[in-house]
């Protein structure tokens, strides 16, 4: 029976974060209110692995959408090159834009999650981006996108989108997705060109992250530790297609602009809770 409870519960995490973590709305936050009233019987290390290695789940769920967008060759006949071209670029942008937070995630990982991964400090980045994006929809509200497609966007764009992604790398609760997508709407790339290049960039993030947290939590899972790592990345993987699919359907009629009031008022949420409730 303890089996099957712990199961369920990795079912729940894999719920919460293939939600989470592709609307821009902090799968850290919810993760760590989650903790506080799911948690899991497993030991410490075990637990901060399988925060991020989960994702892998929700990677594999942008691969399964995107292949033909982001496969880089192109073996058929009727092809001119087995390279293509455009993909190629776009690749480069991407490993561009990556560097910053990977380069701090490698060498700052450790303190980083001593001293920022706490919940003031999720609910303050919560609160700042969620009026960030009031503000940007407000400031963007009638004009034309600069930047309308992937091939549009430059290195430029994609280096600047990059430095917004090492904010969420230093700062939890900003939201890797949330940050990515508000530093493309402040430099004028349209909705869904930031929210698939966002999709993009999380490729290789996670696959990096994911790996670094497996070695170093090393490869000896019990058979309970490996079934609901599994089963917290399939479910959410499924999960993922769903939302990633909502999500690009959404934002073609409306903005991001309930997301920042939803991040607002989870913000505030968590410091009630942490500072006044959970000590009361």
């Amino acid at each position: 029976m303890e089996t099957v409870i712990e199961i369920l519960k990795a079912v729940l995490f894999g719920i919460v974060e293939g939600i989470t973590e592709w609307l821009p709305i902090s799968s850290t936050g919810h993760m760590i209110l989650l903790d506080e009233f799911v948690h899991m019987n497993v030991s410490e290390e075990f637990w901060e692995m399988f925060l991020v290695v989960i994702q892998l789940g929700a990677i594999l769920a942008v691969v399964v959408l995107y292949w033909n967008k982001i496969f880089p060759f192109d073996f058929s006949r009727k092809a001119k090159s087995v390279i293509r071209q455009d993909v190629f670029v776009m690749w480069v942008k991407i490993v561009a834009a990556c560097i910053p937070a990977a380069v701090v995630g490698l060498l700052f990982d450790d303190i980083l999650e001593k001293y920022l991964y706490n919940a003031v400090t999720v609910a303050v980045m919560l609160i700042l981006f969620g009026v960030g994006f009031l503000f940007i929809e407000d400031r963007n509200r009638g004009k034309k996108a600069r930047v309308r497609s992937l091939k549009k966007l430059s290195f430029r764009d994609a280096l600047i989108i990059g430095l917004f992604q090492l904010i969420a790398a230093v700062f939890p609760g900003t939201s890797r997705s949330g940050a990515t997508i508000l530093g493309g709407l402040m430099i004028g790339v349209s909705r869904t060109t930031a929210a698939e290049f966002t999709f993009f960039l999380a490729i290789p993030v996670m696959l990096g992250a994911s790996l670094l947290k497996i070695v170093k939590f090393g490869f000896s899972f019990t058979g309970m530790e490996a079934a609901l790592l599994l089963t917290g990345m399939l479910v959410a993987f499924v999960v993922s297609l769903l939302v990633i699919r909502f999500l690009m359907g959404y934002i073609k009629r409306h903005d991001f602009k309930a997301f920042g009031w939803y991040r607002i008022a989870l913000g505030a949420l968590v410091l009630v809770y942490f500072l006044f409730l959970k000590k009361a």
